[in-house]
């Protein structure tokens, strides 16, 4: 994350915040050198950049990888993944817990960078944080795959890809990966709608937070699928945690805010063991554990905590974090698909033992996506952002400074 802003006390909008250039969440300038950081106001917390928080999202991309690569990947090594990695299998089978991580940081993230926002400016700092890295794992599939024999989706599933909705238009997804982007763009549609329009404030998100968590339960017990659908009730405990820490990172410690994230905690966690634990009746090669699973979502709260509200953690100021950072993204969005082709070409035409396909396999994809932040993310976000300003600003607006 590796961002600065100013904690005020009260529930008035400050500037919005200045990310970390290269950050792989930096929202309004992707690549663009730091703002100084100003002398904190009187009665305000110093500004920190959260670069803990950074590494973790990596650690999070990691947790998702490891279950594709070791639970998912027999077909790439060629048989039952069983008799691949028989150790790693099941500690790998709690990696989709990953995602769960992304939607706490999610939520923390997005209340942060939009605080300050009007819903315009905090539309085109989502678009040009999330689409030139879509576009580019998009466009390397398509590539990649009839190069090296592999089938993709049909030529109209993959121009509907680039809009980033095929989920809801029923196509094909290129990247197994991007479900989880089609919930992270219905978390900024209600957040956007519901708190932005007016201005973000301590009550407004607040109440966004109660009327979506009530909102949400009462959509999962309604049985409509289109409440479900727009109110994601697996999901949506996740982003308020998130967004309650944010509260508190910003305003400090109140029962209140403490209060939202201990009901995204104690929600997200029958959620996560309702989608993750088999019932005990039904055959599967491995039973996760419930104890386990809700270890884990208490781990993501307390690490997202931990590098947010805790003064020592959220000071780290270690660079190679913000490193960390810009690559969890463009890693996440290739790791599953170009990974997959990376692993069979290596069990197919070398000797190498297989925790070594595994390695290489991880670390290619780290390369990759050093590569793409580096050649599209780092020198077209900032032309998409002036492109979009320029469009969405009246005929008599002046330019953006370049």
């Amino acid at each position: 994350m590796s961002l600065k802003f100013p904690a005020p006390r009260d529930g008035s909008a400050p500037p919005a915040a200045t990310a970390q250039p290269g950050s792989a969440e930096s929202a309004p300038a992707v690549g663009a050198n730091p703002a100084p950081t100003p002398a904190p106001p009187a009665g305000r917390r110093e500004p920190v950049r959260l670069r803990a928080l950074d590494g973790l999202r990596l650690v999070a991309a990691l947790m998702v990888c490891s279950y594709h690569f070791v639970d998912r990947g027999g077909s790439a090594f060629g048989r039952p993944m069983q008799h691949v990695f028989p150790h790693l299998m099941r500690p790998c089978s709690y990696g989709p817990l990953g995602v769960h991580y992304f939607f706490i940081i999610s939520g923390f993230v997005i209340c942060m960078s939009g605080w300050g926002r009007s819903v315009k400016d905090f539309a085109i700092s989502r678009i040009i944080r999330l689409y030139p890295a879509y576009w580019a794992a998009i466009l390397l599939v398509a590539v990649i795959f009839p190069i090296v024999g592999y089938t993709t989706v049909s030529r109209t599933d993959l121009l509907t890809n680039l809009t980033m909705l095929q989920t809801p238009a029923g196509a094909q997804r290129v990247l197994g990966v991007s479900w989880t982007l089609w919930a992270e763009l219905r978390f900024y549609l209600l957040f956007a709608l519901t708190v932005l329009w007016r201005g973000a404030t301590r009550q407004r998100v607040l109440v966004f937070c109660a009327v979506w968590t009530v909102g949400a339960l009462y959509a999962d017990s309604s049985g409509q699928p289109f409440l479900k659908l727009a109110l994601m009730p697996e999901y949506a405990p996740f982003f308020v945690g998130g967004i309650g820490l944010y509260l508190i990172h910003r305003f400090g410690h109140d029962a209140m805010a403490w209060g939202v994230v201990a009901t995204g905690f104690l929600l997200g966690q029958h959620y996560a063991v309702k989608e993750m634990v088999a019932p005990p009746g039904l055959h599967v090669f491995y039973h996760r554990s419930p104890t386990i699973v809700i270890a884990l979502v208490a781990l993501g709260f307390a690490a997202v905590a931990l590098a947010t509200v805790v003064p020592w953690t959220a000071r780290v100021n270690w660079r190679w974090l913000t490193t960390a950072g810009v690559l969890t993204y463009p890693f996440y969005l290739v790791h599953e698909t170009i990974g997959r082709v990376v692993t069979d070409k290596l069990v197919k035409h070398t000797s190498l033992p297989d925790s070594a396909v595994l390695a290489i396999a991880v670390i290619s994809m780290l390369v990759l996506a050093w590569i793409v932040h580096r050649l599209v993310e780092r020198p077209f976000a900032p032309r998409l952002k002036r492109l979009l300003v320029r469009q969405l600003s009246g005929p008599g607006s002046p330019r953006p400074a370049r």
